[in-house]
């Protein structure tokens, strides 16, 4: 049966944020969707910031999810390895700081935009996606 397992860990300048076995894996990539299976050939790609799908062995409805704020994904020897600046798995996130992130980054961009300011508008999407994305991940809470 471990031919079918593979161990995922997720890792950020805060430490281990994920370090659990998985029969597959959905990450998205700066060069598209990755589904990851276990025995996988050897693979390294950036991450968008977006949601990592990740099913695990013990039933096939137990799926958790991590919001993934950017990073590197590397695929090597059923071992995946994330090293993100941040992320956050779906039970650790406080959905009011999240909520307060995205309209904070929505007033920043309606007053850069209103400033002219491409590089604060750029930085303030940036955020917003993060915020957006805490929350996509959360959404999947039961």
């Amino acid at each position: 049966m471990t031919e079918n397992i593979m161990t995922l860990q997720v890792i950020t300048p805060a430490g281990m944020v994920y370090d659990h076995h998985a029969t597959f894996i959905l990450a998205h990539t700066t060069a598209g969707d990755m589904g990851i299976l276990p025995n996988m050939i050897s693979t390294i790609a950036g991450l968008e910031i977006s949601e990592l799908k990740v099913r695990r062995p013990d039933d096939d409805d137990h799926v958790d999810y991590i919001a993934v704020n950017g990073g590197i994904i590397e695929v090597k020897n059923s071992l995946v390895t994330i090293v993100a600046d941040s992320a956050e798995r779906d039970r650790a996130i406080d959905v009011s700081r999240a909520e307060r992130a995205k309209l904070r980054a929505e007033r920043k961009i309606e007053q850069a935009k209103t400033e002219q300011k491409p590089d604060e508008i750029k930085r303030a999407e940036v955020e917003l996606h993060r915020a957006l994305n805490r929350l996509n991940v959360v959404s999947h809470l039961k």
